[in-house]
């Protein structure tokens, strides 16, 4: 396709899927095109890239045009792409992708492998610098799912697929988030464009930088939810919620500032809960955003994924706040909010526990005469002897908690903790990585 003018050339740009999809993603009027008339072989290119803003946050994206070779990868669309992180690299500015194409431009052979490695490389480069979203919005696999899942979250059309097996059955948005690879799945492509809008928010736009911050407003309370109690009313961002069992993450505020939020729920926190919850932290680490832990779980059930769970908390500097709602058995209290953890507040609900091992084992070890009774009465008797022996004001006493408080007292306590260690700085010991 040939065009006789720049603007015709700009009139068929505009008529694009990508061009589309960035209007909606972006503030009206705020969008402007980087490399608006770099072509690919035979006419248009393949993917629109540019920048704007995001309810005022300055965001760089690219969106693949489905309309114009199927979206295809090419030399053309990688040289495109990867400009565009070259330029958040250098301002600092996340950068958000949307994909919706048909794999790569076949013909460009090993030209092709190229034009993927220039846009891997990028991306690899940047991770911790400038947070970056992949939003699937159509066909994404083969090696176009290694680049989409190079980013820190992915956000999924549940009529989108995502796998690096083209061939395989296994690219459902359903299956994906079920294995943790998409955090958050949405019922359409409007729907998906939004919550990216949504989340971009809730992140600063590099790791200098500050996450903006929202109007303050009272939290929902409720009786049976933690958190609840703590955040702003309505400002949630769940991810990963069909991944794992025992425990939860999501983006909040409290009192309008940005807050990763971990909570577990009193059961065995599973390898898939305790891989998503190793990720949140490290990315909130990242990005010096703080992280509050809800303590309540009875252990893990995995030996290597509670070591990853551990090792992410022990080397996270940012802030962290511990709360202990109900019971800490063990390896969970080491990890999230004992020494190892480097737990900088760690505030316990009257009525939490605190155990080296399970209560109702302990009961029979420390107590074995009060345990001596008929097999149904044992979790009563068990129960008293933990709120007696294995309280929080017990551990308080021994320096293991710094504060036991009535939970319409959380929000304000944990509000005080952020603001004092908001100033929080720790040096830590020259490596490249760690390696757990």
């Amino acid at each position: 396709m040939s065009f006789s003018s720049v603007s015709q050339l700009r009139e068929e740009l505009n008529k694009t899927a990508g061009i589309e999809t960035l209007n909606k993603f972006f503030d009206d009027g705020s969008f402007c095109e980087t490399d608006a008339l770099l072509c690919s072989e035979g006419g248009l290119a393949e993917a629109v890239t540019g920048y704007g803003t995001v309810m005022g946050v300055p965001v760089y994206a690219f969106a693949q045009n489905s309309d114009v070779a199927f979206g295809a990868m090419s030399k053309a669309q990688a040289k495109k792409i990867a400009r565009l992180y070259d330029l958040a690299k250098m301002t600092g500015a996340p950068v958000v992708g949307f994909y919706d194409s048909c794999g790569g431009r076949l013909e460009q052979k090993n030209d092709l492998l190229s034009a993927y490695g220039e846009i891997l490389g990028r991306a690899s480069s940047i991770s911790g610098v400038v947070p970056q979203l992949s939003v699937i919005l159509g066909t994404c696999l083969g090696t176009s799912a290694l680049t989409a899942t190079s980013a820190d979250f992915i956000i999924m059309n549940k009529d989108a697929e995502l796998s690096i097996d083209v061939a395989g059955d296994c690219a459902t948005a359903e299956h994906n988030a079920k294995h943790g690879i998409a955090d958050i799945v949405c019922d359409d492509k409007d729907a998906s464009i939004q919550k990216a809008r949504e989340l971009i928010t809730f992140f600063p736009s590099n790791n200098l930088d500050v996450a903006p911050v929202d109007d303050a407003c009272e939290p929902d309370y409720d009786e049976e939810c933690v958190v609840c109690s703590i955040a702003d009313a309505d400002s949630f961002c769940d991810l990963d919620e069909k991944c794992g069992e025992g425990a939860c993450v999501a983006f909040g505020r409290v009192k309008g500032e940005t807050v990763g939020f971990v909570e577990t729920w009193g059961e065995i926190i599973d390898c898939k809960a305790a891989r998503k919850v190793a990720k949140f932290v490290r990315f909130c680490d990242a990005f010096s955003i703080p992280v509050v832990t809800v303590v309540d779980a009875k252990g893990f059930k995995n030996l290597s994924s509670a070591a990853k769970v551990t090792s992410a908390y022990a080397e996270a500097t940012t802030v962290k706040v511990a709360v202990l709602s109900g019971t800490a058995v063990g390896p969970v209290y080491i990890a999230l909010a004992g020494e190892a953890s480097g737990a900088d507040m760690r505030l316990a609900v009257e009525g939490a526990v605190i155990s080296p091992v399970n209560p109702k084992a302990l009961a029979f070890i420390m107590a074995e005469d009060k345990m001596n009774v008929p097999v149904e009465e044992q979790d009563k008797v068990a129960q008293e002897f933990a709120q007696t022996e294995l309280s929080a004001v017990n551990a308080a006493k021994c320096g293991y908690v710094d504060d036991v408080i009535t939970k319409a007292q959380l929000r304000a306590k944990v509000s005080q903790a952020l603001d004092m260690l908001s100033s929080k700085r720790v040096e830590t010991l020259a490596k490249k990585h760690s390696t757990i």
